[in-house]
C-alpha cells in the first residue's frame, strides 16, 4: 500500500489515547484509569501522518493464551485509508508470534457497530448461538 502513514510499535500516550477516543465517539475518558490501563498492555501501535497520530491499537491478555485487541481507532478523517488494516496486520502479527508455542491462542474484540465485516476479514467471527461473548460494566 502506497500511502503517506507511518505504523509505530508503541502505546499511545494518555494525550493520544484520549484524543483519538473522543474523535471516535467513544464519549469522555479518564485520563488516571487510562494511564493505568495503558501501562498493564501487552502491546500497542499507533499510526501516524505528517507527524501527528491518526490511529492506534493496543492488546491486553495474558501473553500466552488469551489476547483481547482494544481500543483499535482512527481519526474519521483518515477512515478508508487502509489504517484499520496495518493495525490489525500488526497486532495479529504479534499474537502470532508471542502466544504459547503449539497451543490454542484467544483473540477477542468487541467491535463498534457496523464494523463487525471489517473484522471478519481477519477471521473474528460471531460464535453465537454455542458460544456468546458477554461482559458486565462496573462503573460504580
Amino acid at each position: 500500500m502506497n500511502h503517506p502513514y507511518e505504523i509505530i510499535d508503541r502505546l499511545p500516550t494518555v494525550q493520544e489515547h484520549q484524543a483519538l477516543w473522543e474523535a471516535v465517539g467513544w464519549g469522555s475518558v479518564n485520563t488516571e484509569m487510562t494511564k493505568e490501563s495503558l501501562a498493564r498492555s501487552l502491546y500497542g501501535v499507533v499510526v501516524v501522518h505528517q507527524g501527528k497520530i491518526v490511529g492506534m491499537g493496543r492488546i491486553v491478555g495474558d501473553g500466552a493464551m488469551y489476547f483481547y485487541i482494544q481500543d483499535v481507532a482512527v481519526l474519521p478523517e483518515h477512515q478508508g485509508n487502509g489504517i484499520g488494516a496495518l493495525i490489525i496486520e500488526r497486532v495479529m502479527e504479534f499474537i502470532a508470534e508471542r502466544r504459547f508455542p503449539n497451543g490454542v491462542a484467544f483473540a477477542g474484540l468487541f467491535a463498534s457497530e457496523g464494523k463487525d465485516k471489517f473484522y471478519e476479514k481477519y477471521g473474528f467471527q460471531d460464535y453465537s448461538p454455542g458460544m456468546t461473548g458477554m461482559f458486565k460494566v462496573l462503573d460504580k
